[in-house]
C-alpha cells in the first residue's frame, strides 16, 4: 500500500508538472496551426497571410508552426467547402480569406458548402480601395462626380466578387456609371485606365500606393474616396490608410445634405465592410472556445505594437493594423446576415443589371 501511495504521489507530481510547464510554454505549445487561404499563391490573400505568419509564431503563446496552404478553385469556393469539412475546433485550421468567399455566402450562390456566419472570426487585416477618376473626365473632386463631362466608365473583375463594393457605391451615390465587366485581373484594369480606356477606377491599398499615387502625383490622376472604417458601427469614418480622402459616407452626405439610408446604403455597408474595413479575415471552426478568440485578442495587441510589424506594414500597407476581438467579430457576423430586404435587393441588382445568374 506504501508503495502504491509513492507512485501515485509521484504521478501527481509529474502530472502537476506537466501541466505547469505547458501553462509556462503557453496554448500552442508544440502544436501548428494551419491557415488555409482558398486562393492562389500569388495573389494578396496568400502574400498577406505570409507576411503575418512569421508575427504569429513570433508572439502566440507557445510558438506555433503557422503554415500557409493554399486550396484555390471555385473562385475560392472549393477550398472554403474543405475547410467546412475538415477544420478542427481547438484553434489550429484558419480559414484566412476575402469577400470572394463572403459574398456568395450572402447570396446563396450554388456550390457554397461552409456556414461562415457561424464561424468565429479570430482577426482580420484591413486592406482598403481606394476610387479615382481620369482628369479628361472633367472631375477635380469627389463633389464633381456627377458634373463629369464625360460618361463614367468603370472596369471590373465580376459583379458578385470583390467589385460588388464599388458597384453599390455607385448606386448609393446615385451615379449613371458603364461597368465593363470580365477583366482578369486588377492590373490589366489599371493598364486599361492608364490607356485611356477606362476613366474611373478602385484598386486596392498596397497597389493604389504603389502606382496610383505616382499617376496623381503626374497628374494622370484625381482621388476621390475610399470605402470608409467602422465608427461606432457604421461605415462613416475616414480610412486610418488614406486619411486625406473622404468616406462614401462623406460624399453622399455632403451631396445631399443628410447622412445615407435606405436599402442601397445598407447593402453596400455590409459588403464594404467585409471587403475593406475587415478585408483580410480569419475564420476558425464554430465550436472554437472563447479562450482561443482571447490568446489571438491579446496576440494582435502585441503583433500591432512590435515595432519590426510596425515597420514593414507601413511599407506594405501604408500601417494597417491588425483586428480582433468582439467589436470585430459583431461587426463581420451582422455583415454575413444581412436582412431578407438587402439579399433580395442584391440578387435583383446583379441579375438585372449585371447579368449574375443563381
Amino acid at each position: 500500500m506504501r508503495t502504491l501511495t509513492k507512485l501515485t504521489t509521484a504521478a501527481a507530481l509529474i502530472l502537476g508538472a506537466t501541466v505547469q510547464v505547458h501553462a509556462q510554454s503557453g496554448y500552442f505549445a508544440g502544436k501548428s496551426i494551419d491557415v488555409i487561404v482558398p486562393f492562389g499563391t500569388g495573389g494578396a490573400t496568400f502574400v498577406s497571410a505570409k507576411f503575418l505568419e512569421p508575427y504569429f509564431e513570433k508572439h502566440l503563446p507557445g510558438n506555433p508552426q503557422i503554415n500557409v496552404i493554399d486550396r484555390p478553385g471555385g473562385g475560392s469556393i472549393l477550398g472554403a467547402n474543405w475547410f467546412e469539412q475538415n477544420a478542427k475546433s481547438d484553434g489550429t485550421t484558419i480559414l484566412f480569406t476575402t469577400s470572394s468567399t463572403a459574398n456568395p455566402f450572402v447570396l446563396g450562390q450554388k456550390g457554397v458548402e461552409y456556414r461562415l456566419a457561424d464561424y468565429r472570426v479570430a482577426y482580420s487585416h484591413p486592406f482598403s480601395s481606394v476610387a479615382y477618376v481620369a482628369p479628361s473626365a472633367g472631375v477635380t473632386t469627389a463633389m464633381d462626380i456627377k458634373k463629369a463631362s464625360k460618361p463614367l466608365l468603370y472596369g471590373g473583375i465580376a459583379a458578385a466578387a470583390s467589385d460588388l463594393p464599388a458597384l453599390l457605391s455607385f448606386e448609393v451615390l446615385g451615379l449613371d456609371v458603364r461597368s465593363v465587366l470580365g477583366f482578369n485581373g486588377r492590373g490589366p484594369i489599371r493598364l486599361a485606365f492608364e490607356q485611356g480606356e477606362l476613366n474611373l477606377d478602385y484598386q486596392f491599398t498596397p497597389v493604389y500606393l504603389t502606382q496610383v499615387v505616382p499617376m496623381i502625383e503626374a497628374g494622370k490622376a484625381v482621388p476621390l474616396w475610399t470605402g470608409g472604417s467602422i465608427q461606432n458601427g457604421v461605415l462613416k469614418g475616414r480610412d486610418p490608410l488614406a486619411p486625406e480622402l473622404p468616406s462614401v459616407y462623406e460624399v453622399y452626405e455632403s451631396l445631399n445634405g443628410k447622412a445615407p439610408s435606405g436599402i442601397e446604403w445598407d447593402a453596400f455597408q455590409g459588403i464594404a465592410a467585409v471587403t475593406y474595413a475587415y478585408g483580410l479575415t480569419a475564420y476558425m471552426h464554430p465550436d472554437t472556445p472563447q479562450e482561443v478568440l482571447d490568446i489571438f485578442a491579446k496576440t494582435v495587441d502585441a503583433i500591432n505594437n512590435d515595432p519590426e510589424f510596425q515597420a514593414e506594414s507601413k511599407r506594405v500597407t501604408n500601417g494597417a493594423r491588425l483586428n480582433a476581438g468582439p467589436d470585430t467579430e459583431a461587426v463581420v457576423k451582422a455583415a454575413l446576415k444581412p436582412s431578407d430586404a438587402v439579399k433580395t435587393y442584391l440578387r435583383d441588382l446583379l441579375s438585372t443589371k449585371y447579368g449574375v445568374k443563381f
